[in-house]
């Protein structure tokens, strides 16, 4: 908990910090060992403290060691790179160039570009190509608003510097180096063979739970297992890995059973672990060792060593273990819904079995045939209900959303998944050297398409997915801590943690959310009112960040905003050229200024001015340049945006409150310079 809240410290922060923090924590840890026979509580605190700042530090020193991210053309180029990776889309493919140039003579990137290429492109590349294509490049999109998921930091510690897509033919320079990334031609050769054989979107999940990659999975699949519930099982994750690694284990000792001298001098059990680890380190790397799987495999990795040495491992030192080894490899991963998500559900697992565990088996000895069967079905139910309870919180921070029946879909789903979909995985990967995967994988795809009845047919009942406005940063904190303190205790007082995560499941009560967003292009200008959402889009709007801004609000639609006249509730009052917003009568009001129509065809439209509309308002925003300003009246216009990024407007009783996605995020590594005019850029 310690190291994590040390890294979380660092993500807080708006100003890098030196490495100091790397040095602090030594003579911190010194001290707890020094003080921990006669001030046991004193050595508490002071690990914890040594350990905090040894997150930060370890976090801080991650970031410096990371190449800067580069300063891309924002004209089309010829790019050439060596591809990476192949990711097969709804339509087309993806590849991800490593060491990419962007002109014949220049030095190549040091971070790599994820390219679209076109639908009906004919190659299809293998990592190991050397590719050229002409492309149009942008740098990672900012966050959709002050405070949202931040993909630009989400890339720079990927080692992604840039993504966009391809406007000419792909062009294979060299066939794939034979010792090139040899994991990810057979992830794609697999993704390959597997929706050969698959038809539609249940090849794609297939080849998903296989590979990793779920680029390729329609957007109605998507949206069926989201709003259901079951969209956990498209993350490899490590529900897959202890189906993988468990099928190994028992495979090698019935097959060990048949070695007599082994069978009646060994440990059958001590023979068979380190094999099934080693199947599973392969699953890891063939999947792209994703965080989910990198914890799963360092808990098997300590569950095996526990084997091995006659200890139980699967236990919350185990856990910890994990963590710590993820976050030491990868701090960023703290931040985001899958870490937080898997090692919560875990953590709440083990601490029910070891609650629960005594009860249940004493319950188990019992007479009667029937409570063995009755104890599975209840293991489903509470492992679904108790997964489900543990991950809502992030659910609801990260995506806004609340999946109302995902016990009873993931009671069907995840025996289905364990029982046919995965030991048909696997046997399908077992049976492709040898051209018979056919054989496994007709009844994997059978699976597959009952699960993902299952996902549409849950997502059609009403109410099955509902949107809620989403908890801040601080209630999810108290609520985490909340859950860990429940988890961790054994004692009474472990009961504590109860009213921690009722207040911080609350917390989104004590938020006020601003009244007005504008996106980091100007095309998307969004007004909150009590009863609507009104939406102002231009031609090129990102969707996603429309979808983005409705979830933070907990809102399913948003209104477009009326080109002339007045809204039912009066919050908006508007002509072809300007709309006055004020959402309540003890706040002040915006006003949103709109380009003039050009009075002939072919005519440029005249520029917006302030003059006419000072003092109708406290701020004024527009998505386009704003000529002329008014006294004591705040201006976001399309400047404003290209300087500095989405901004967030409160218009409560004591003013406009106007921020900016720079000053909410700061000078960091990540974070784009302040950009410069290209006169200036061009006199350099």
């Amino acid at each position: 908990m310690a190291f994590g809240c040390g890294i979380v410290a660092y993500f807080s922060l708006d100003r890098e910090p030196g490495l100091e923090a790397l040095w602090l924590a030594l003579p911190m840890l010194l001290a707890a060992l020094l003080l921990l026979r006669r001030h046991p509580l004193a050595a508490w605190f002071a690990s914890s403290a040594g350990l905090a700042l040894l997150g930060l530090g370890v976090a801080a020193w991650h970031a410096h060691r990371l190449p800067p991210m580069p300063d891309l053309p924002n004209k089309a180029v010829v790019v050439e790179g060596v591809v990476e990776s192949v990711d097969a889309l709804a339509e087309g493919l993806r590849v991800t160039l490593t060491a990419p140039r962007l002109s014949a003579d220049s030095p190549p990137l040091l971070r790599n570009l994820r390219i679209r290429l076109r639908a009906k492109d004919a190659l299809v590349p293998e990592p190991g190509d050397h590719l050229r294509v002409r492309a149009l490049i942008r740098a990672p999109a900012p966050p959709a608003y002050p405070g949202a998921w931040d993909f630009q930091r989400n890339a720079f510690f990927s080692g992604l510097g840039g993504s966009g897509f391809a406007i000419g033919e792909a062009e294979r320079l060299e066939e794939a180096a034979p010792a090139g990334s040899s994991f990810a031609r057979l992830r794609q050769q697999v993704e390959a063979r597997v929706r050969g054989q698959i038809p539609g979107g249940a090849g794609a999940v297939a080849s998903a739970l296989l590979t990793g990659s779920q680029s390729a999975i329609p957007a109605t699949d998507l949206d069926a297992m989201r709003d259901s519930g079951l969209a956990h099982l498209l993350s490899v994750s490590g529900l897959h890995i202890a189906i993988v690694m468990g099928l190994s284990f028992g495979i090698l000792r019935w097959l060990l059973a048949f070695i007599p001298w082994l069978a009646l001098r060994g440990d059958s059990r001590a023979l068979a672990a380190p094999g099934s680890l080693i199947v599973g380190l392969g699953y890891v790397l063939l999947t792209g060792a994703q965080v989910p799987m990198l914890r799963s495999f360092a808990m098997a990795a300590l569950v095996t060593l526990g084997i091995l040495i006659g200890r139980r491992a699967l236990s919350l030192r185990a856990l910890a273990v994990a963590a710590a080894a993820v976050m030491l490899l990868q701090p960023d991963a703290v931040m985001g819904a899958s870490f937080q998500m898997s090692f919560a559900a875990v953590m709440v697992l083990i601490a029910g079995n070891e609650w629960a565990g005594p009860t249940l088996r004493r319950w188990r000895a019992g007479a009667g045939w029937w409570r063995k069967p009755a104890l599975l079905l209840l293991g489903l139910v509470m492992t679904s209900v108790l997964a489900g309870a543990a991950t809502t919180p992030f659910g609801l921070h990260h995506f806004g959303r609340l999946q109302v029946y995902g016990v009873l879909s993931n009671a069907v789903a995840i025996p289905l998944t364990s029982i046919l979909v995965m030991p048909a995985g696997m046997a399908a990967m077992a049976l492709m050297p040898l051209g018979l995967e056919h054989w496994a994988l007709v009844p994997m795809g059978w699976g597959v398409e009952a699960t993902l009845f299952v996902a549409h047919a849950v997502a059609a009942w009403p109410g099955a997915a509902l949107a809620a406005a989403p908890i801040p940063a601080w209630g999810l904190g108290l609520t985490a801590f909340g859950l860990i303190w429940l988890c961790l205790w054994q004692r009474r007082w472990r009961l504590l943690g109860v009213p921690m995560m009722v207040l911080g499941l609350a917390s989104a009560a004590w938020v006020t959310p601003p009244d007005i967003l504008v996106s980091g292009d100007a095309r998307l200008i969004a007004f909150r009112t009590p009863d609507a959402v009104y939406l102002q889009r231009a031609s090129g709007a990102s969707g996603l960040t429309r979808d983005s801004w409705l979830r933070s609000w907990g809102e399913e639609a948003a209104t477009p905003v009326p080109a002339e006249g007045r809204t039912e509730e009066g919050a908006m009052d508007c002509t072809l050229t300007a709309c006055r917003f004020q959402p309540r009568p003890d706040v002040p009001a915006a006003m949103l200024l709109r380009l003039e129509r050009a009075p002939r065809r072919n005519e440029t439209a005249p520029p917006v001015q302030a003059g006419e509309h000072c003092g109708r308002s406290e701020v004024m925003i527009s998505p386009e340049p704003i000529r002329g300003r008014c006294r004591s009246t705040a201006v976001v216009d399309r400047f404003s945006v290209w300087r500095d990024g989405p901004h967030a407007i409160w218009l409560t009783a004591d003013g406009v409150r106007i921020v900016s996605d720079r000053a909410w995020r700061g000078q960091r590594p990540w974070v784009p310079p302040p950009p410069r005019p290209a006169a200036e850029r061009a006199a350099q």
